[in-house]
């Protein structure tokens, strides 16, 4: 597996927020991710079922905070089956599951990843 770019003292979590698809506001959230060269991986549980993922749908357009960095960027919905989707949930997985209580297996193979850019 490729290794994984990390940033001295990387947080454990990092801030999405995305524009409402119906109201148009913004809807933030805290979320576990993974950074990897100029990409930050994110998983939805909830698939594309989280309002979250279903805003990135209609609009891709984000702001993403990781510590103190605060940057506007792109999200997509990660191809199933592919390389990235791979890379995406055992790049999580291999981050959280040495702090957790739990067995994330399941959580990296269900949930949906989703890629955004940070360059």
């Amino acid at each position: 597996m490729p290794e994984r770019s990390r940033e001295p003292a990387e947080p454990s979590f990092c801030y999405l927020t995305t524009t409402g698809r119906i109201t148009g506001r913004p809807h933030r959230i805290e979320i576990w991710f993974a950074l990897h060269d100029d990409t930050v991986y994110v998983l939805s549980g909830g698939r594309d079922r989280s309002d979250w993922v279903r805003n990135v749908m209609v609009s891709p357009d984000v702001v993403l905070e990781i510590g103190d960095r605060k940057r506007t960027s792109r999200a997509r919905v990660v191809e199933p089956d592919t390389e990235e989707d791979t890379l995406a949930r055992s790049l999580l997985v291999e981050k959280y599951q040495p702090h957790s209580g739990d067995d994330l297996t399941d959580w990296g193979a269900r949930s949906l990843p989703v890629a955004i850019a940070w360059p």
